[in-house]
């Protein structure tokens, strides 16, 4: 039994006249999401972030226990997802 390590690209073959910057100058970037959209998921992002922070703040000053504090990386990760997206348009 062989395994094949082998990858199959797109082309990349530049010959046919058209440079990569010339490709880059026509692109358009159109949003994914409506400005309404947007604007409620950087809210969601924002408000997530806040509350994460509090909970931050109110385990550390009861002094509880470190690993306590670990579920707030979802907390923290839900925050950036929305702001991330809202900020990228997607």
């Amino acid at each position: 039994m062989t395994i094949s390590n082998q990858v199959y690209f797109s082309d990349f073959d530049l010959k046919d006249g058209a440079s990569s910057k010339e490709e880059l100058i026509g692109e358009v970037c159109i949003a994914n999401i409506s400005p309404l959209e947007r604007r409620k998921r950087l809210r969601f992002g924002i408000v997530e972030f806040v509350i994460s922070l509090i909970i931050l703040a109110v385990l550390v000053v009861l002094d509880v226990n470190p690993l306590w504090r670990l579920p707030l990386l979802f907390l923290f990760g839900a925050a950036a997802a929305g702001y991330f997206q809202a900020r990228d348009k997607t």
